[in-house]
């Protein structure tokens, strides 16, 4: 039997969604829950749609597991691992799927979320999901600037270092919006991929953007320098939350669902 599960956690503690040799990954600990339940069977490693870095959030990670012999409905199975995780990590449902599902080369899209908190003292309930920036920001200095990211564009300049070169850094993004509610600010950032810290180095130039020190038309030329050095800073890992996966388009209204 193929599930997909969809799943939550809180990064805080994780170094980020992959098992790992060094640190404590979502993945493992899911895995560990499946070994508790189904004690000698072949359980083949979940495949995820995304790895995320230490400290990030997520609330819609997709991941499919094949699970031989397995009786258990679907509803039955995510309440079964949940009673073996720890309380920062949640299957939020789970679904039978065919054979030919793959989490992550079926998916056609994501949605990521960045939280900032913007006021002179921090919100402690939610120290550990957003980033505190204490000095007002121009909300619509940072809305001209995130119009220059959807679309088509080499992001190099936004995506932090790897120890390996990338085949491509061309991606291309269908949103980069910024809500706000009192002081709390929520970008919002889908794409059809993601490079390493890439959304963390968007929301960094914006909220840059938004204290003056880089004007919203330089964006462009940012882009086309293909040059970290050319952006803004990084933003904290703990603002950032993996917020949906996308299997569909909708393409009346261009809006993935």
């Amino acid at each position: 039997m193929k599930f997909k599960l969809t799943i939550a956690f809180d990064g805080a503690n994780y170094a980020g969604w992959q098992t790992q040799k060094n640190g404590v990954g979502v993945q493992q600990r899911i895995e560990e829950a499946l070994s508790r339940i189904f004690p000698g069977t072949q359980i083949t490693p979940l495949r995820s749609s995304s790895r995320t870095d230490s400290g990030v959030h997520a609330l819609g990670m997709v991941a499919h597991v094949e699970i031989p012999g397995c009786r258990m409905t679907a509803a039955k199975l995510a309440l079964a691992i949940n009673a073996h995780l720890p309380a920062d990590a949640r299957v939020m449902a789970a679904a039978r799927c065919g054979a030919e599902f793959d989490a992550r080369f079926d998916a056609v899209g994501k949605q990521y979320r960045y939280f900032v908190w913007n006021a002179p003292a921090m919100n402690p309930l939610l120290r550990a999901q957003a980033w505190h920036v204490a000095r007002p920001l121009d909300l619509p200095a940072m809305r001209a600037a995130a119009k220059f990211f959807p679309g088509r564009h080499d992001f190099k300049s936004l995506a932090g270092t790897r120890s390996y070169e990338m085949k491509s850094t061309v991606r291309t993004l269908w949103r980069c919006d910024i809500q706000r509610r009192g002081p709390l600010l929520t970008f919002i950032i889908e794409g059809d991929g993601f490079l390493y810290k890439m959304c963390r180095g968007i929301v960094g130039t914006l909220v840059q953007a938004g204290q003056g020190k880089i004007a919203p038309a330089g964006i462009a030329e940012i882009l086309s320098r293909k040059d970290r050095r050319a952006a803004g800073m990084t933003a904290p890992a703990h603002g950032l939350v993996l917020w949906k996966v996308f299997y569909g388009r909708n393409r009346t209204n261009g809006v993935m669902e």
